[in-house]
This record gives C-alpha cells, structure tokens and sequence, in this order.
C-alpha cells in the first residue's frame, strides 16, 4: 500500500476465535500506571457487552495486550475500532494528550478450535511470566488478567472458559477445576520444552493457529484476500502457502500420486512437471515452494520444467 502501513490479514465470520495482540505506539508503556490499566480494562468490558463477544482470555502488560476473543456475529474489525478509538480518547482526554495510542492496526491471529484456543489462553495467562514480571507461584496475584479474575472473581458478563478449561484438561469452571488449572499454569511456566511443543514461540506471529487441514480449508475459501494489495507480507505469504498446499493435496488426488511418491520419484517426472505446471498457471505458486513441495531440486531446474511445459501447452 503505497503512502502508507500496510495492513493487517482480516478475516471475519461467525463464531470465529482471535488471538489479538498490540502495543503501544513506539512500543510506549501505555499501561504503565494501575489507573490505565484498569482504564482499559473497563473500556474491554464495554465493548465486550457491545459487540456481544465471547471473551476467553486477556492480560494488560506494560506496553501491549493479548486478547483470545469469539464473535458469534462476525464484527471483529467494529469492535477493535470502537474498543481503541475510546480507550484511546479516554486515555489522552485524561493525559490531556494527542496521537496515535496504539502500534498501527492490531494483530488479529485466527484460532481453530476450543483445543488450539487451550494453548492460545495459556500463551496469554502465562505472559507475566515470560516477561519477568512475576514467578510461576505468584502468577495468580497479577491484577490485569483474566486468570485472576476467573479464578478471584468478579467476573463480568461475555468473560468464559467452559470451552477451553474442558479441551485444555477436561476440567470444568468450578472451584477445583481452576486449582487444578492454576498448578498446570504453575508448572507449564518452568518447562521450556513444552513451551516450545505447544509453539508458544508461534503464538504471535502468522495468521491462524490450527491444524494444517484446517489452515488450507481457510485459506482455499478466503482465497481472494490472498491477492488483496497492500496485505503485510509476512501474513500475506503464509496465508497464500496454505492456500497452495491445500490445492496441491487435490491435484496430487486428482492425478491418483502420493507425497511420498512425490518425494521418490525422478526430480523431472511427467506428473511432477504437470503438477508444477498447474501450481504456478492457476494459482501463481512460487517456483522455491513448487521445488520443496514436489522435491524437484533446485528452483532454476523447475524454471525450465516449467518453460517447456508451457511451450507445450502453447501448440
């Protein structure tokens, strides 16, 4: 997008899951103060009884929030603008300030299902964490965060954890339910590896956290946003690879061959070619990706399987 930030993969529909994350503007410590933060807090509450969401989770850091968020009518973007624009308004009308609050547009990650959405909670409960704000066995006396609040109370009205208390552990949102919740948090905090199993290290970065199927499935029905101009790169290209893998699970069953078959075969097979060929013609595929995929060597070898083939299919 020329003249301007480019702007941030969205992706709306009904009863879709959200890790949304952002900071503030050159990563300034917006919350600094106990009163901004309970500010913006009670600004998320409004706007979750607004827009009618489902909130799983959240926490308030120095200078970002997470939120791991479901809206049951697909508003996301109207409750973002609103939820920022006021908090923003509010926060400088205190300050007696002006300017952009907030980092560009938020991150809005896409989340597969209650299983995915267990780890994308524990992500966000666990950030006080990782940040070095508090130790593992203080973790529940961090004030802004959901886990205190499900755990202490009081709640409000749209904050919820049945679905992903149930797929994290099969508890339920009762009084040891969240004891055992919380010695869960406690030990998954000192446990590196399993961060690194669960992809904490993922958790903020792409555009879907799901399974691979389920990241393809999207990506084939929201194919257009693929080629919108102006998309941030990094999110615009995994989302066109997802896009390209799941087209290459139905070529390679249209043409009754296997990834293994794939990845034994000669680098120059017929099939391989013509696969290659219909990857890069009818979706754009990039040549490197076409070469992993299909391990058909280098990228410069796939060019000229390519300019033959298409000298073919020109007669």
């Amino acid at each position: 997008m020329s003249g301007g930030m480019a702007r941030k993969l969205r992706i709306e529909y009904a009863g879709a899951i959200y890790h949304v994350i952002n900071r503030g503007n050159y990563r300034r410590d917006v919350f600094e103060t106990p009163g901004a933060a309970q500010a913006f807090v009670e600004t998320l509450t409004e706007a979750v009884s607004r827009h009618g969401w489902r909130l799983h989770a959240y926490v308030v850091m120095r200078n970002h929030y997470h939120l791991a968020v479901q809206t049951p009518l697909p508003n996301l973007a109207d409750g973002m603008h609103w939820l920022q624009s006021t908090f923003a308004s509010r926060f400088n009308r205190f300050r007696a300030e002006r300017g952009h609050l907030f980092q560009g547009r938020y991150q809005a990650i896409l989340v597969e299902d209650p299983t995915a959405l267990g780890r994308v909670v524990d992500y966000i409960h666990l950030n006080p964490v990782r940040s070095g704000v508090v130790t593992p066995e203080h973790l529940i006396a961090f004030r802004w965060s959901s886990l205190r609040r499900f755990s202490k109370g009081p709640r409000f009205d749209g904050l919820e954890a049945s679905d992903w208390l149930a797929a994290r552990g099969g508890w339920r949102d009762d009084t040891p339910g969240w004891t055992n919740y919380e010695a869960h948090l406690v030990a998954l905090a000192m446990d590196e590896a399993e961060h690194k199993r669960l992809g904490f290290e993922e958790m903020s970065h792409g555009w879907a956290i799901g399974t691979a199927g389920w990241r393809q499935a999207l990506a084939k029905d929201y194919a257009a946003l693929a080629l919108t101009p102006g998309i941030q790169s990094d999110e615009a290209r995994g989302f066109r690879e997802a896009r390209w893998e799941a087209h290459l699970v139905d070529y390679l069953a249209e043409a009754g061959h296997t990834t293994t078959e794939a990845k034994n075969s000669a680098k120059s097979s017929a099939w391989k070619v013509d696969l290659a060929f219909r990857l890069h013609r009818d979706l754009g595929a990039a040549v490197p990706w076409i070469a992993t995929k299909l391990h058909m060597g280098k990228p410069s070898s796939v060019r000229c399987y390519l300019s033959k083939a298409h000298a073919h299919h020109k007669r």
